[in-house]
């Protein structure tokens, strides 16, 4: 019993011992806490480093630039290929200056004679126009397997067997890299893959009409392709319209006259591909294991891609080649008052690595761009109150919440629309009967993009009467720019036609109240969409709610981006969200949209909605070779008012694009077309370190409170065993 009562009586007096030590260690826990942040999502060493952080909510699918156009892969291709041109970061409006070519193109122009003609020879008399560009010497590749050599000069890793491949699951697993210089050789590969037959480039239509041998060269390559798994030598095929010159010069004959040839340069279409990274991919076994240049692509540019998890991450970290570049040292004349002249000279990259991941949904962004984890931010209506504030004379600018943090706001209104297409290959709402015409005209009358852009955008767009956003030539304001199809001009500004007359204009077309008037069945339009971003449901409900005005049922058929935009490549969708960003700032980049030879279901364009009118073609070949003037102008006018009357689209609205960033980030100014910019900004690591431990100091007093509160219920506990204790040994 003695026993007993003594092994009970030490546990009980090592339980005191054990609370004296949990109070210990809980005060030193709470020191240890004090200025640490606990709930940063990035490693301890990235802590202090050169590192831009943003986001990314949908996964890229090409980033092979023969076959990439959207914005969201643009985003990592500028940063790793270059183009020949590029446009100034800080000149508006908008100039072409050289990238890796030597000095902007040399144009010439012929007759059918092969005569020179003048710089302002007619359209009609010029038959060839001949562009030469010279590359700088010295460019390097980034290290990459497909350069690998051994010491006698082989190749490690081209013409393998696949055996010697078998533990390798992702390109980083290749022990042995290698570089090159550039040359010209690798621009015109590249301008060969565009008739590639497995490839198939978007552009490949369209320049097929302009590069001289390009739509032979697609041919020859089809009847070439008998096996669809060999690797097809594109040097063994001839292009007449591009020849190199030497190592560093070659040159591009196109068809006519084509002024804005010079700006397709600026793109990813026109960048360098190595033969040497073509052969590497085409290896057996490769696109098993996604080592494709469509996954890991070969660039020269400022960064490469290292990491390639489009459902997660996506890491582009500094190319330890690139030759380097000055920053600018001219700009617009507020540019110096706003600090970006102040790098002048200054050689670029000034980051060393920029983290894409991938956000789902707006609020876990926002939470995490205030609290410095993201570098930059969009403004969601969820938080657009707290994060602007519009002044009495409609002055935008950031709330007094995000001044004190050092966030600064940039507003510009982008080159970009956003439309809702009609199929025009579709029975329903497609096609060019008058019938038909009219269904599309009801529901563009229907679809209130007034009240859309007041609901969702917080006011940030402006109404599209036409497919030309403001900024660009051909653009007109006021009663002489709007859409006469579905807008009155009324008390000095557009407004949209009533309810009643989208009704009549719906009877007329063989629906009277929603109904097909030989069956009276409902009329069903289905929206085919990738259903997956943020706010998609609401912006739907709103689209089902403008639809039943004019008692039309809608049916939403989502769909992964992927699928959807398979459907959009087989023609199978009736009627989609889309949108169009410039990829230069000239009209014919958006009057382009509806050329028949874009039609996407027919070649793979970008003529979404497959509209086709031979009138509007013509007018196309005609207003593409034109200088700016009142010629022009007249032309784009004729072209706008046949697609007024034919509402391909129901024609949206333009971007008003507002863009947070925190005090750290450095040069950053909008432009949509500016899409290399990451080389130029800089990040000033220490300030973000000191405001993220600011900003995420742990909250300690509850555990506090809670050791305290423990405290005291066990001190008297404690108190009373003592005592007893104490009254034991006297007895």
């Amino acid at each position: 019993m003695r026993v007993w009562l003594i092994k009970r009586l030490g546990g009980v007096a090592r339980s005191v011992a054990a609370v004296r030590v949990v109070f210990l260690s809980a005060g030193l826990f709470l020191l240890a806490g004090c200025g640490e942040v606990w709930n940063n999502p990035y490693p301890p060493q990235d802590s202090g480093r050169g590192i831009f952080y943003t986001s990314f909510d949908t996964r890229p699918k090409h980033l092979d630039p023969v076959q990439s156009y959207s914005e969201n892969e643009a985003s990592f291709l500028f940063q790793i290929y270059e183009p020949p041109l590029q446009y100034h970061y800080l000149k508006r409006p908008y100039t072409l200056i050289p990238a890796a070519a030597q000095a902007l193109p040399k144009v010439r122009f012929v007759d059918v004679a092969g005569r020179d003609l003048a710089e302002d020879a007619p359209a009609d008399k010029v038959a060839f126009s001949v562009y030469e560009l010279r590359i700088k010497p010295d460019i390097l590749y980034q290290p990459h397997p497909a350069f690998a050599k051994d010491a006698a000069g082989r190749s490690l890793y081209l013409d393998r067997p696949i055996a010697e491949r078998r533990e390798i699951t992702k390109l980083a697993d290749f022990q042995h890299t290698g570089t090159r210089e550039l040359t010209a050789a690798d621009y015109v590969y590249q301008i060969k893959r565009l008739a590639h037959p497995r490839l198939h480039s978007p552009i490949l239509e369209l320049m097929s009409d302009y590069i001289v041998g390009l739509k032979e060269l697609s041919q020859s390559l089809r009847q070439a392709d008998s096996d669809k798994s060999a690797w097809i030598d594109l040097d063994r095929y001839a292009l007449p319209g591009v020849e190199i010159i030497d190592r560093y010069t070659y040159r591009i004959r196109i068809k006519g006259k084509y002024p804005q040839f010079s700006q397709w340069l600026a793109m990813t279409f026109f960048v360098p591909v190595p033969v040497e990274a073509d052969r590497f991919y085409a290896q057996a076994g490769m696109a098993e294991k996604n080592l494709t240049l469509d996954w890991y692509p070969v660039g020269t540019g400022p960064y490469m891609l290292t990491e390639n998890d489009p459902n997660a991450r996506m890491v582009l970290e500094r190319n330890p080649n690139f030759r380097g570049e000055p920053y600018p040292c001219e700009g617009e004349p507020e540019d110096a008052g706003a600090g970006l002249l102040a790098d002048c000279g200054k050689t670029m990259p000034f980051i060393d690595k920029i983290v894409f991941v991938r956000e789902r949904e707006a609020i876990p962004y926002w939470n995490k761009f205030l609290q410095g984890y993201y570098d930059a931010s969009g403004v969601a209506s969820d938080n657009f109150d707290q994060a602007v504030q519009i002044g009495s004379q409609a002055d935008v600018s950031v709330s007094e919440e995000m001044k004190a943090r050092g966030i600064q706001l940039l507003t510009s209104v982008a080159p970009t629309n956003r439309y809702t297409g009609f199929n025009m290959l579709d029975p329903v709402v497609g096609g060019s009967s008058e019938k038909n015409r009219k269904l599309r005209q009801a529901i563009s009358i229907a679809v209130d993009e007034e009240e859309y852009i007041s609901i969702f955008l917080n006011g940030r767009g402006v109404p599209a009467h036409g497919p030309i956003p403001p900024g660009l030539f051909g653009y007109k304001e006021g009663r002489a720019g709007i859409n006469p199809y579905v807008y009155d001009w009324a008390g000095n500004e557009a407004r949209r036609k009533p309810v009643a007359y989208a009704r009549q204009l719906l009877a007329e077309a063989g629906y009277p109240d929603g109904r097909d008037a030989r069956t009276g069945q409902p009329l069903v339009i289905n929206l085919d969409t990738a259903a997956a971003g943020i706010g998609d449901k609401s912006q739907i409900d709103w689209l089902n709610k403008q639809l039943a005005k004019i008692d039309v049922q809608l049916v939403v058929r989502a769909t992964d981006y992927n699928r959807f935009q398979d459907k959009m490549r087989l023609g199978t969708a009736q009627l989609f969200f889309w949108g169009w960003n410039a990829d230069y700032p000239d009209p014919e980049n958006f009057l382009f949209l509806f050329q028949s030879q874009q039609a996407k279901a027919k070649t793979m364009g970008e003529n979404a909605a497959n509209y086709q009118n031979p009138q509007y073609d013509a007018l196309y070949d005609k207003v593409k070779a034109m200088p700016d003037g009142p010629a022009r102008q007249a032309v784009i006018d004729s072209m706008v008012e046949i697609l007024r009357h034919d509402s391909p689209w129901i024609f949206g609205y333009f971007d008003k694009e507002y863009a947070l960033f925190h005090g750290w980030v450095k040069n950053e100014k909008p432009g949509k077309i500016i899409r290399g910019r990451f080389k130029y900004l800089a990040i000033d690591a220490a300030a973000r370190e000191a405001r993220r431990r600011a900003w995420n100091r742990p909250v300690l007093w509850p555990l506090a409170a809670m050791v305290l509160l423990l405290a005291l219920f066990v001190a008297p506990a404690a108190s009373l065993y003592r005592r007893r204790e104490r009254a034991r040994g006297t007895d």
